[in-house]
């Protein structure tokens, strides 16, 4: 019975490992197309978010069916309920590089502007957040998910920054309105992912210790 229960926890945490896969690809690909605006790679980008949600019902379904059939250990339920979460954050994230990406088709209707001065710094390290948060979870490194929450602060601080030079551009050059407002879009669902990245890290955190810090 045990080793029945071991095989599926084995399984569920490969899910929670492929959904993470996939979710780096997608945000490495919207990341791509911020800098060249490919509005057919963004397309793929918002289409591929179907594949995450299914990956996130499925996983949420296994880990109902684990709880309700092999009445798992304290320690077990800890992470089977702790990745009941960290899914519900993954998915989110993948939401929010579909929803940067419509907003850089969007961004194609409108005459080109320079891109805020601090977004490549903000990018870098929320991708970093990201990559860090999977693989944290992959190795069960409480280290590498406490650096990630230390990390938040970089991306508060560059929204700041860019958020600042948006509103004196949109001041001195109305005419680039609508693509600053795109951008402050996209800023905020950028902030949302390192969040999302810092939720995760506190749940392996209480995976691993069995402290639960998340607000």
């Amino acid at each position: 019975m045990r080793q029945t229960f071991l095989a599926q926890l084995e399984e569920l945490n490969n899910d929670v490992i492929k959904m993470g896969s996939i979710l780096e690809l997608s945000m490495n690909e919207m990341i791509g197309v911020l800098h060249d605006k490919d509005i057919e790679r963004a397309k793929k980008i918002i289409d591929r978010d179907d594949e995450i949600d299914m990956l996130e019902q499925h996983i949420e379904k296994e880990c109902i069916n684990i709880i309700a059939k092999q009445q798992p250990l304290a320690s077990d339920l800890r992470k089977i309920t702790s990745i009941m979460k960290i899914i519900t954050d993954i998915e989110r994230i993948a939401d929010q590089c579909a929803d940067i990406s419509e907003y850089i088709i969007k961004l194609n209707r409108y005459p080109q502007m320079d891109s805020p001065k601090s977004l490549d710094s903000m990018i870098e390290a929320m991708k970093k957040m990201v990559i860090n948060t999977i693989d944290s979870f992959v190795e069960a490194d409480v280290k590498k998910a406490k650096a990630v929450i230390e990390a938040d602060d970089e991306v508060d601080n560059d929204f700041e920054k860019i958020t600042e030079e948006l509103s004196l551009i949109m001041q001195n050059k109305p005419e680039l309105v609508p693509q600053c407002i795109c951008y402050l879009m996209i800023i905020k669902y950028l902030e949302r992912m390192a969040d999302h990245a810092t939720n995760i890290a506190e749940w392996i955190t209480y995976i691993v210790t069995g402290n639960l810090t998340v607000g």
